[in-house]
C-alpha cells in the first residue's frame, strides 16, 4: 500500500513557526508521509533536521507585494509538481495555490487560519491590498470543507461571517523530549544572577504589541532585566529607544531561538509578558503562544486584558492583567509582582498546574481525528 504524502504549506522560514510544526507531528501520528514547505531568508539561521521532510524555497523578493506573488506562483507549481493525498494550507497567504490545487486534482484541503488575516494591523492603511486579500478570502473561505483557527473567539468571527465553523485548536506546546543534560543555569546562558528577568518572547514582535511601553516601564522598574527574545518590525524601534534612554543595563536582545532552546530561556524568567494591545480585531481576538509557554515552564504572566488572554489568566490564577498601556502603570506592575515573592510563588503554582490540563497532545487530538478521517477513505 503507498504512502499518503501531506504537504503542508506557510510562508514563513519554518524555523520557529511551534504550531506549524505541532500540525507536521500530528500529521505523522496519522500515518502520514509529510512534507513541510516554507520559504528561506537570506537571514534565516539553519534548519535542524526534524522527524519529517522540509523543503525551503528561496525568492528573489523577501516582502511587498512582488514578494506575495512570487511565493504564491512558485508555490502553485511547487504543488503541480508534487504528488500529495492532503494539502495543508496555513494562514490565507497560502490559500490560493492550495485551492486550486485542491480543485485541479481533487485532493482534499485543510485551511489552518492563524489569525484574522484581514484584520492585522500591516493592512489597515492599506485598503486596495486588504480589498485583495478580503477577495481571495471570501471567494474561498465559504466553500472550504475543513478549516481549522486558534481559538473560540476566533472560530466565531469565522462562523458569523462565513458560516463556516471551524475547528479550535489553541497553540499549547508538544512536550519536548528531556535529555540528559542537567538543566540549564543562567551563567550557561550569560544571564544575570542578581536581576530578576522579565521575558518577553515572539516571532512577530511588531507595533502596537506592547515592547515598546515595556522598554521604558523599565526606567521605573528596579533590580530587573528585560529579556526580549525573536524578531518583528518593532526591533529597530526598541533597539534605538534603549540607547536614547540609557537603558543598556537593563534591556537585552537575543535573537530568535529553536522552540527546544527558547523553552530552555523561558525556564529562568521570573516573570513572563504579553502585551498586545487591543488596536485592531486580530490582535484583540489573539491568543498567543507565548502565554502557554510560560505557563509550560511555570513562569508567571503579566498580560493585557484581551478576552481570550483574560480567560486563560484568570481561569488559572496564573498571574495580572494590566489596565492600561503607560509605561509607568507596567513598570508598576512589574515592581509589584516582582516584589512579592509570595504572590510570584503562588502563579507559579497555578501555572504548573494549569499546564496538566493545557496538554498540548489532548488539544491536537481533534485534530488527529480528522487527518485520519480524511485519510480513511482513501484506505479502503
Amino acid at each position: 500500500m503507498s504512502k499518503q504524502i501531506a504537504i503542508v504549506s506557510v510562508i514563513n522560514d519554518l524555523v520557529s513557526d511551534q504550531r506549524v510544526h505541532r500540525t507536521a507531528i500530528t500529521l505523522k501520528h496519522a500515518g502520514y508521509e509529510v512534507l513541510l514547505v516554507g520559504r528561506q531568508r537570506k537571514a534565516s539561521p539553519e534548519l535542524f533536521p526534524r522527524e519529517y521532510a522540509t523543503h525551503r524555497m528561496k525568492l528573489l523578493y523577501e516582502k511587498g507585494p512582488f514578494f506575495y506573488a512570487e511565493y504564491n506562483i512558485r508555490l502553485f507549481f511547487f504543488l503541480l509538481l508534487h504528488k500529495a493525498s492532503l494539502l495543508v494550507s496555513n494562514d490565507l497567504d497560502t490559500l490560493l495555490p492550495n485551492h486550486l490545487m485542491h480543485k485541479l486534482k481533487n485532493i482534499p484541503l485543510v485551511y489552518d487560519a492563524h489569525e484574522y488575516f484581514t484584520g492585522v494591523p500591516e493592512l489597515e492603511h492599506r485598503p486596495f491590498v486588504r480589498k485583495i486579500w478580503k477577495l481571495i478570502e471570501r471567494m474561498i473561505v465559504p466553500r472550504l470543507k475543513n478549516m481549522v483557527t486558534v481559538n473560540d473567539s476566533m472560530a466565531e468571527l469565522y462562523q458569523k461571517e462565513y458560516g463556516i465553523t471551524p475547528l479550535v485548536i489553541r497553540n499549547i506546546p508538544l512536550s519536548i523530549e528531556e535529555t540528559a543534560d542537567p538543566k540549564p543555569t543562567r551563567k550557561d546562558f550569560n544571564l544575570p544572577d542578581d536581576k530578576r528577568i522579565i521575558l518577553l518572547q515572539g516571532a512577530g514582535i511588531n507595533i502596537n504589541r506592547g515592547a515598546e511601553e515595556a522598554v521604558l516601564a523599565m526606567q521605573y522598574t528596579s533590580n530587573a532585566l528585560l529579556l526580549i527574545i525573536g524578531d518583528g518590525d518593532v526591533l529597530p524601534t526598541l533597539k534605538t529607544m534603549v540607547s536614547e534612554n540609557d537603558l543598556q543595563d537593563k534591556v537585552s536582545f537575543i535573537p530568535r531561538q529553536s522552540a527546544r532552546t527558547l523553552a530552555q530561556y523561558t525556564s529562568l524568567a521570573d516573570l513572563g509578558i504579553s502585551l498586545d494591545k487591543d488596536t485592531n480585531i486580530n490582535y484583540r481576538l489573539s491568543l498567543p503562544n507565548k502565554i502557554f509557554d510560560y505557563i509550560k515552564a511555570g513562569v508567571p504572566i503579566l498580560a493585557s486584558p484581551l478576552p481570550e488572554v483574560k480567560k486563560i489568566i484568570t481561569r488559572f490564577n496564573c498571574g495580572m492583567l494590566i489596565e492600561n498601556h503607560d509605561p509607568q502603570h507596567i513598570a508598576s506592575c512589574f515592581n509589584r509582582m516582582l516584589d512579592d515573592p509570595a504572590f510570584l510563588q503562588k502563579c507559579r503554582t497555578n501555572a504548573w498546574q494549569a499546564a496538566i490540563f493545557l496538554d498540548g497532545e489532548i488539544e491536537q487530538r481533534p485534530l488527529l481525528n480528522l487527518f485520519r478521517q480524511i485519510k480513511s477513505p482513501q484506505l479502503k
